[in-house]
């Protein structure tokens, strides 16, 4: 680790010196389109984007998925007593793994919050008929910290079938992200919209917005995949570090392992016995090569 000479470097540098942080390093989009979708995103909490994924991705996606779903549904009326939901998912398919390092969406991330940020859960929904909306809620309101504030989190949801009103199209209302300690009333409520959009498609959004599933009255079932993310100070929703074996962490991208939390937030969060996360990586691999 190298040296710290002042209370300013202990406070915003790193203190690893072999493993320099790759925040930052993928591939880059257009900055005034960026600039453009980030705008949207202050004024209204969320932004649609299109089409992003080709039609054959889309449908490889959906059949490796479903093929992992059990029978079993929510356990209470948030989770979905019609909806299956897929955890745990980095360790049972990499199919998804393109889309949680979406170079739009981690240009977005790279400009919401600090270098190193984390991914906070990663799951698929498939939403069946019959289901009752969601009750809504803010994905970040778990951090009792004050609002109005800056969101310590965002989230993506990934359409594999179409959104439309009829099949459970997530509902959000505009703007929510700027209030304050308070939950929707009936009259804001009226205000919420559903995010339609075809198969392929992706809403981003803050962990400030308000929002929450569809209630599917169509026959047909409709799947996604959501991604959330978080400030890399705080803490993830789902504990990659006991639910992802070091070995399938290997398998990931760089992008994804630093996500994991095979990263440290300066000077040294997230350090294991006083070492950067990444040696137990390497430490796992001299162990198999002796073996």
């Amino acid at each position: 680790m190298s040296f710290i000479s002042n209370i300013t470097d202990y406070t915003s540098k790193e203190w690893a010196s072999k493993y320099q942080s790759t925040a930052g390093k993928h591939d880059k989009i257009d900055p005034q389109l960026i600039r453009f979708l980030l705008e949207e995103l202050d004024q209204n909490g969320y932004i649609i984007l299109k089409n992003v994924l080709p039609e054959g991705t889309v449908s490889h996606i959906r059949s490796e998925l479903l093929e992992l779903f059990s029978d079993h549904c929510g356990r209470n009326p948030f989770e979905g007593l019609k909806t299956q939901r897929l955890y745990s998912v980095l360790n049972k398919t990499h199919c998804c793994d393109p889309l949680v390092e979406h170079p739009i969406i981690l240009e977005l991330l790279d400009r919401l919050f600090l270098p190193n940020y984390l991914l906070s859960q990663l799951q698929a929904i498939n939403i069946l008929s019959g289901e009752s909306p969601q009750a809504l809620h803010a994905d970040d309101g778990f951090y009792l910290v004050p609002r109005p504030r800056q969101p310590l989190g965002a989230a993506t949801i990934w359409a594999i079938d179409d959104f439309t009103e009829e099949n459970g199209a997530t509902i959000v209302i505009p703007g929510s992200h700027k209030w304050g300690n308070k939950a929707p009333t009936a009259k804001e409520k009226e205000q919420q919209i559903p995010v339609v959009m075809p198969a392929g498609s992706v809403v981003f959004f803050l962990g400030t917005l308000w929002h929450g599933g569809g209630e599917n009255k169509s026959p047909n079932a409709r799947l996604a995949i959501t991604a959330q993310y978080c400030e890399p100070w705080c803490r993830q929703q789902e504990n990659f570090s006991l639910s992802v074996p070091k070995k399938r962490v290997r398998d990931c991208s760089e992008n994804i392992r630093r996500m994991l939390g095979y990263s440290i937030f300066g000077p040294f969060m997230g350090m294991v016995n006083g070492m950067h996360p990444k040696r137990l990586l390497e430490i796992e691999e001299d162990q198999e090569k002796l073996r």
